[in-house]
């Protein structure tokens, strides 16, 4: 109790919000002071550096049942995941440990012990303690976490706009006119976590997972040879079918569902949680609709893969040493080389996202206009590209 009042009697000269937050916290009413957390050697600001930085494994010692949910899930291996991208490397390291873009939302990931003690001297303390991204320092409010806002900060944007679908389709519009309170506190209203983390499990899985992309391939001919061409050029299978060097890769990371029992799992999971307020037919028609469109944005964007990489096999695009295989690299994002292949890559991680989200998102919206409508256009523009290229590689080759 000593350690506790010499830290509230400095901190709140020093860091007024981090104590006001602490005392609306459970944790102070629990005992649970500075010094069960950050160590008791910072006592002074001569030695601010000896407060100890916290891992997610710490909250786990009270909060056990969450952070085995938590570590088997896909947000704790977020970091890894980013890491683990190939051209992150190239990327200006604000933007990535500075936490500035990429490292900004995929520091909820778990880190190493050496990686969070890195962070912290750069001066990138929040969210390295991995569980403080949803339940926010130093109140770590349950109450916040589970409001669909606690959401919106990282899922929103580019190619997962998660937080713009759900808010302005039916469900979310009706929990925030709950929030305001024109709705009634016990209307039936959908949040994020309702869906994503039933009964509070912090593993956070779907059965599409982020990318859209399982195993086994289905039995439906086009689409079976689509997903192959575009797992292809992730690097997940080789020309030949069998796994490639990101196979192992990708099922580390968890993005994508390797068996169809794993798939089926989570698909059920899901219709238990729409069978709250919607018949079991109408949820598995809905949920079926989904995979339909991720059917057809797949053919879709097969077509615009095959046409960058006959450029490649025709000599007219010269394919980047660091691509594994004979097509375009699905994973170089915007460090692409060539406007067709970036164009390609728009194609893929913002509007494919945006058309197969925006269903799974009750949002008609962005699955046409932000998504479908936009794929027809990108493959419009990579034909004539194709084209053009085309044209000129003949002119070029004239004598």
């Amino acid at each position: 109790m000593i350690v506790k009042r010499e830290c509230v009697s400095c901190h709140l000269k020093v860091t007024p919000g981090i104590v006001s937050d602490w005392l609306l916290s459970k944790h102070s009413k629990n005992l649970v002071t500075c010094s069960v957390c950050h160590g008791v050697d910072h006592m002074s600001a001569d030695d601010v550096d000896l407060a100890r930085p916290i891992k997610p494994s710490w909250c786990g010692k009270c909060h056990e049942s969450r952070w085995n949910q938590f570590k088997a899930g896909k947000h704790a291996l977020a970091w890894s995941a980013m890491k683990a991208m190939p051209t992150v490397h190239w990327q200006p390291m604000a933007l990535v440990e500075g936490m500035k873009g990429c490292g900004g939302c995929h520091k909820i990931g778990v880190k190493s012990e050496e990686e969070i003690y890195s962070l912290r001297e750069q001066g990138t303390g929040f969210g390295y303690a991995s569980c403080d991204v949803c339940h926010t320092r130093h109140t770590f409010s349950v109450k916040e976490a589970r409001q669909p806002q606690a959401c919106q900060t990282c899922h929103m944007g580019f190619d997962h706009p998660q937080w713009e679908m759900y808010s302005s389709s039916k469900h979310g519009v009706r929990f925030l006119l709950k929030q305001q309170g024109i709705l009634p506190e016990n209307a039936a209203a959908a949040t994020c976590q309702t869906c994503h983390m039933q009964e509070g499990n912090h593993e956070v899985r779907t059965a599409w997972g982020f990318m859209a992309l399982r195993l086994p391939m289905p039995d439906d001919k086009a689409w079976s040879e689509a997903r192959k061409l575009i797992l292809q050029a992730y690097g997940v299978l080789k020309p030949d079918g069998n796994p490639g060097e990101r196979f192992d890769l990708f099922k580390a990371m968890d993005v994508m569902r390797l068996t169809q029992e794993d798939w089926g799992k989570e698909r059920d999971k899901m219709v238990k949680t729409c069978r709250q307020c919607h018949s079991g037919k109408f949820a598995n028609g809905e949920l079926e609709k989904g995979d339909k469109m991720i059917r057809e944005t797949d053919i879709l964007l097969a077509q615009a893969i095959r046409i960058v990489a006959n450029l490649y096999a025709d000599g007219i695009l010269k394919k980047p040493k660091n691509y594994a295989y004979a097509y375009p690299d699905l994973l170089t994002f915007l460090d692409a080389p060539t406007t067709i292949e970036q164009r390609l890559f728009l194609m893929f991680e913002r509007h494919r996202m945006r058309t197969f989200q925006g269903t799974f998102h009750v949002n008609p919206d962005y699955t046409y206009w932000y998504g479908w409508s936009e794929m027809q256009q990108d493959l419009t523009h990579i034909k004539e590209m194709d084209q053009e290229l085309r044209r000129r590689a003949q002119v070029e080759r004239q004598p």
